[in-house]
């Protein structure tokens, strides 16, 4: 007998223990698929990228031709240095630590870091602790009582850690991860950017002050001529040379000149004031001393087309949103695949507090608290096929975003090229314009002095070469603006990569900032 029901013990034994056997096999082969990821593979797609510049004429170019590679870690520069120019360079110092809308780009790379630090907490086990009492009074049905007999209230007091887990079967916490890796690197790329922008606005208001500078300059020594040419008139009016038409007709020529000259001190005052607020500063705080435009003769090195892909942070940012875009996918598909929770429980409980922490109060729990481990989706009403199909329609739409920065990056390095060129031809026509024009007043006014011409002639001389003479100053400026410009398009410097211990020094710096 004792042999028998040991056998049927056993027999049942077999029995409980198939199911508990299956079930650890099917746990098991759960974590082996553990990290197998449904993200499709991310791959930056193709843009046209031509083997020159057009408006460079670089012959050279076309044989140096190289495919783009990933440069993160390109350093920008000081690119504004190459204008040699002292004052420029401090106040690009002063605008690099005291622009607002620097400090909130700054503040939004930490908000992503920030993100991305809480998406890998995914990756580890949840622990925390927990302390408290519960009071319950169980109703007499529950204990199987007549319905009006008394229950004792009772009252029970945990004291545990508490541990969950979500094994990432299908990826999709990686996935998150990724996601939430390439926006923080988007956002670091998008930083850039706006520092590059600042560098440029900089760089060109300054020079738009300088600018406006050399045609004060000009405009002063204008009224100066003015000034002269009223008394040489009025004396010969005063001695009955000339009637009094050319007497108004210098006064209003004063008088204009005067009113274009404060015209252009408005015009100043307001360049000034956005100096100031981009050097984050009230324009009561800052005074830009007068300091006209010299021409500058600066040759930008254009570089590669392939080069841009590497070196615009604009096209940085949108690669990285694709990327972002690209795990988002992952995490929609994982959605259709099983997901296992798993949760314990270790700690003490007791009925009395002072017996709370005695070894014969342990307790444990494995297993979830609420719901189940492993939850599969059965229907959903579609509502999982259309998260996939938003996620893929989200990354299509950032690949042509992403091109279409690319596109736009190679147009405004062509315009600031073609900018460039054109405006060296035009310059050196503007000066033979303004040699003539002196030399056409200059005759006037010895002809004027002998009678042989009116002084409405020595007006128009007179005119013409300040036309000329301000229109040679604004080309000095456009060029040096057009210059900024093209190094803007090209995306800052051309200084090589970063070494290792460069980068995280950077990046160290940068983040003891923020």
């Amino acid at each position: 007998m004792n042999a028998l029901s040991i056998n049927n013990l056993g027999g049942l034994g077999g029995k409980l223990l198939k199911p508990l056997r299956i079930s650890s096999a099917l746990l098991a082969a759960m974590l082996v698929l553990a990290g197998c990821s449904v993200a499709p593979t991310y791959e930056r797609p193709a843009v046209n990228t031509s083997v020159a510049y057009k408006e460079a004429a670089d012959a050279k170019a076309a044989s140096d031709w190289k495919t783009a590679q990933p440069a993160e870690d390109m350093a920008r520069g000081e690119w504004w240095k190459i204008f040699n120019d002292e004052g420029l360079n401090a106040l690009e110092v002063q605008a690099l630590d005291a622009n607002q809308n620097l400090k909130a780009a700054a503040a939004r790379l930490s908000q992503s870091r920030a993100l991305r630090q809480d998406a890998r907490s995914g990756l580890f086990p949840q622990i925390d602790a927990g302390f408290g009492a519960t009071r319950q009074r169980p109703s007499p049905a529950s204990q199987g009582l007549a319905p009006n007999a008394n229950t004792t209230p009772t009252t029970l007091w945990r004291a545990q850690l508490g541990v969950s887990y979500e094994a990432d079967l299908f990826g999709r916490v990686a996935s998150t991860v990724d996601a939430a890796t390439a926006d923080a690197q988007r956002s670091e790329a998008l930083f850039h950017s706006v520092r590059l922008a600042l560098q440029a606005d900089v760089a060109q208001q300054y020079f738009l002050l300088r600018e406006l500078d050399a045609e004060q300059e000009l405009y002063s020594g204008t009224v100066d001529l003015r000034m002269q040419s009223l008394k040489l008139v009025q004396r010969r009016f005063d001695e009955g040379d000339i009637s009094e038409v050319d007497v108004a007709r210098a006064k209003s020529e004063l008088a204009s000149a005067q009113s274009e000259s404060f015209g252009i001190a408005r015009q100043r005052a307001n360049a000034e004031h956005a100096l100031a607020i981009l050097l984050g500063k009230t324009p009561a705080e800052f005074n830009f001393a007068p300091q006209p435009l010299q021409r500058l003769s600066i040759t930008i090195p254009a570089g590669l087309p392939s080069d841009l892909l590497e070196r615009r942070p604009d096209i940085a940012a949108a690669e990285r949103a694709m990327a972002a875009a690209n795990a988002r996918v992952g995490v929609a598909r994982s959605a259709w695949f099983p997901r296992l929770d798993l949760t314990g429980g270790l700690g003490y409980e007791s009925a009395k507090l002072g017996d709370l922490f005695n070894w014969s109060s342990r307790t444990f729990l494995l297993g979830p608290l609420v719901g189940t481990a492993l939850t599969l989706p059965i229907f959903d009403g579609g509502r999982r096929e259309a998260g996939v199909n938003r996620a893929r329609a989200a990354y299509e739409e950032d690949v042509a975003n992403y091109r279409q920065t690319v596109l736009t990056a190679f147009g405004e390095v062509e315009d600031n090229l073609a900018s460039l060129r054109i405006l060296g031809d035009q310059t050196r026509a503007q000066d033979d314009a303004v040699s003539a024009s002196n030399r056409a007043a200059k005759l006037s006014h010895v002809q004027y002095r002998e009678g042989s011409v009116s002084y409405f002639n020595v007006i128009d001389a007179d005119r013409t070469v300040l036309q000329q003479q301000r229109a040679a100053v604004q080309l000095d400026g456009e060029r040096a603006r057009s210059t900024v410009n093209l190094i803007r398009a090209l995306g800052g410097g051309w200084h090589g990569p970063l070494t290792a211990t460069e980068t995280q020094a950077k990046n160290d710096a940068a983040g003891s900032k923020m």
